[in-house]
């Protein structure tokens, strides 16, 4: 876990005065804080991320895919009468009016508006969490069903190349350098069935069969907030 700098706080438009900033959430990717500043009387609280550039090469553009995203969902949510600073992400920019700040050592930060009376959860508790969960997911891709999907970077690349993908499994279980591949035969077999579905979405978009749209893609249920007082 990276350490919050001063730099990083002093090169945000946050309000107020830094009071407190710790670890925050059960992310695995980003270093993600929770930073609190008090202004004029109130307490204003932040989500403050380390954006991770080994798995996230390119950052910048990483970022230009959040503003795109965040910024059509906030103008849908508008129209839709609803309330953007808890429905879609809020991206407090850098000084310099950016979406993000690059420090004095290369790595790169963001900060949203932290969403109070909401929290994220590993696992199920109820099954009303579970279909809340389903139902964000949903709405999330009916309001980017319009969205210029050609429009956005691919953040890692290759990463949903499902062809790719197969090829290399046929190729760990040929060479197989574990020696384990004796004892999954069945496994191995059901899957080598089942390639042309591994390949079928790529054929799609290559013979322009396929619109291209854009989808969540880890729809888990840590990746949505629900409200507490829903529950």
């Amino acid at each position: 876990m990276a350490e919050i700098k001063k730099e990083v706080i002093e090169n945000f438009q946050f309000e107020g005065e830094y009071t407190e900033g710790i670890p925050y959430g059960s992310g695995h990717i980003n270093d993600t804080f929770r930073v609190t500043f008090q202004h004029k009387g109130e307490t204003k609280r932040y989500i403050l991320q380390r954006m991770n550039n080994q798995i996230f090469l390119n950052p910048e553009e990483l970022m230009e895919n959040v503003v795109g995203v965040t910024s059509w969902l906030r103008k849908k949510i508008v129209e839709n009468g609803g309330e953007p600073e808890r429905e879609t992400l809020n991206l407090v920019p850098a000084k310099d009016g950016k979406a993000f700040y690059k420090d004095s050592e290369g790595e790169y930060w963001r900060v949203y508006l932290f969403i109070e009376g909401a929290k994220t959860y590993d696992l199920v508790e109820n099954q009303e969490d579970f279909y809340q969960s389903a139902v964000a997911f949903g709405r999330f891709q009916g309001l980017l069903a319009d969205y210029p999907a050609e429009t956005l970077h691919e953040t890692i690349k290759g990463f949903h190349d499902t062809k790719a993908r197969f090829e290399t499994f046929k190729k760990a279980v040929k060479e197989d350098v574990c020696g384990r591949a004796h004892s999954v035969q069945d496994e191995i077999h059901f899957v080598l069935a089942h390639e042309d579905l591994a390949n079928a979405f790529g054929d799609m978009l290559e013979r322009k069969e396929l619109p291209l749209r854009v989808t969540h893609n880890d729809t888990k249920l840590n990746n949505i907030m629900i409200d507490d007082e829903t529950r």
